[in-house]
């Protein structure tokens, strides 16, 4: 698993985490979101953050992630992040828009690696 931000104009990676031993999609989808939010906090930036992931929008709206996903050592870096993200979400606040990227309306979200 893996994860990365990307700018949907100019599809200029703005961050990227991993490859990673373990971890599911959904993981990485919510892992993104939270990193995003971080960095559009930190650059003070009112962009909106796409996902295509429902299950991660709704993780990031509980401040919770519900991954079934059992931990063991291979993805203890991915839970050690986890736990990092869901401690930003309760301790921060943000303004940034979160939307559901549309895939069949606009193609493959620009973060996604191409291997759908």
């Amino acid at each position: 698993m893996e994860y990365r931000g990307v700018d949907t104009k100019s599809k200029k990676q703005l961050f990227k985490q991993g490859p990673f031993a373990e971890g599911t999609n959904n993981i990485g989808e919510f892992l993104a979101l939270v990193h995003g939010l971080s960095f559009l906090k930190k650059h003070e930036s009112e962009r909106i953050l796409y996902t295509d992931s429902r299950t991660a929008m709704s993780w990031v709206r509980k401040k919770k992630c519900n991954s079934k996903l059992v931990r063991n050592a291979k993805n203890k870096p991915v839970y050690d992040l986890v736990e990092r993200a869901v401690t930003w979400l309760k301790e921060n606040e943000y303004k940034t828009t979160i939307v559901k990227w549309e895939t069949k309306a606009w193609g493959e979200i620009p973060a996604d690696f191409g291997r759908k």
